[in-house]
């Protein structure tokens, strides 16, 4: 690598420092190592109803599909832990921590998108760049260990000594010449707590998660009615989940998050309020949030699921109110609650 690379690769990183990124790796844009373990993936079905997945396997594959030329891939994280400071905000439980402050696709693709423009400027030469933030067809994570980023867990998410796994990754690739950092080692060990702790069994194997078990999926990616044993299972988990983080050993003792765009904003509020949101008042209230994800109807139902879960007699009206709902979903959702806490509520069909 020449100077000048060897400079580039300096002044990159320290950019996307400047940027707010918490964490920058660079390293090589050839297909991904676990591609092969992707495909056996998708076809074991554990992708559940994500066909998205599926339809960009070949993109997936290899990055020089969505950018021709690529070399190098520029893989940032940024943390969303909030930290001692706000973790008695206990109005926000029932979410997943990512998502309790804007959109992370609004706070993190313009910065990237910044960052690609500076590679193309600070290198002098005709360079094309692209970024992504887990909405586009690239194995981010894979790609990110590659680099240098952090190592894979045992719970499939990546990790880093400082930053634990409470961060998002970005992705920039670029046709420009870098020099690559070289990846960390696979400090998991014989831990298994994050296989032990997951309330649904989601984990195959160490490393393979069934998405089709997992609260996550099952909260936010999943449209129609959950199966019975698994509405149980999910606890008092509204949209995500956290069990496989909350227990890792590495998360102990990680960073508390720089970006105030990522901290909790406002108050979620009782989920039997929840119940009575028509889609203008849902689009409304979480306008800017990654909780729009799951859908008026996906987080209407997990409401309903929560509440029966957690025994609240007191949303047996709110719930019967539900039954009444515009939405199937969320009215079969209502009547199983119901009947869980033992009211005689009847479902509309």
């Amino acid at each position: 690598m020449s100077l000048v690379g060897l400079a580039l690769g300096t002044v990159v990183k320290a950019r996307a420092r400047e940027l707010g990124f918490d964490r920058v790796a660079i390293g090589s844009a050839e297909p991904p190592e676990h591609g092969d373990a992707l495909e056996a993936w998708l076809d074991a079905g554990y992708a559940g109803t994500m066909s998205y997945l599926d339809r960009g396997r070949a993109d997936r594959l290899d990055p020089a599909r969505l950018l021709p030329g690529a070399r190098s891939v520029v893989a940032v994280a940024m943390s969303y832990n909030p930290g001692s400071s706000t973790e008695s905000q206990d109005d926000w439980r029932p979410v997943s921590r990512y998502a309790r402050g804007r959109d992370y696709h609004d706070v993190i693709r313009p910065r990237l998108v910044e960052l690609g423009e500076f590679i193309g400027s600070a290198s002098g030469a005709r360079v094309a760049s692209r970024a992504a933030v887990d909405s586009s067809a690239v194995l981010e994570r894979d790609l990110a260990a590659r680099a240098g980023l952090g190592w894979v867990g045992k719970n499939t998410n990546l990790l880093t000594p400082s930053l634990g796994s409470y961060f998002f990754i970005g992705i920039v690739l670029t046709t420009a010449v870098l020099p690559f950092d070289q990846r960390e080692p696979d400090r998991c060990g014989t831990c298994s707590a994050c296989l032990d702790a997951c309330p649904t069994r989601a984990f195959v194997a160490p490393y393979v998660l069934d998405a089709r078990r997992c609260i996550s999926y099952l909260t936010i990616e999943h449209r129609g009615d959950i199966a019975g044993d698994l509405a149980e299972q999910i606890g008092e988990w509204v949209f995500g989940c956290d069990v496989c983080q909350e227990v890792c050993p590495w998360n102990r003792k990680a960073e508390p998050g720089h970006e105030p765009a990522l901290e909790p904003s406002g108050v979620f509020g009782e989920l039997e309020t929840l119940l009575g949101l028509d889609p203008v008042e849902f689009r409304a209230r979480f306008r800017g949030s990654a909780l729009t994800r799951t859908k008026r109807a996906g987080l209407l139902r997990n409401a309903a699921i929560v509440l029966a879960n957690r025994g609240e007699r007191r949303a047996v009206g709110a719930l019967n109110r539900a039954l009444g709902d515009e939405d199937a979903v969320v009215r079969r959702a209502a009547a199983w609650a119901l009947a869980k806490l033992g009211d005689n509520g009847e479902a509309s069909s």
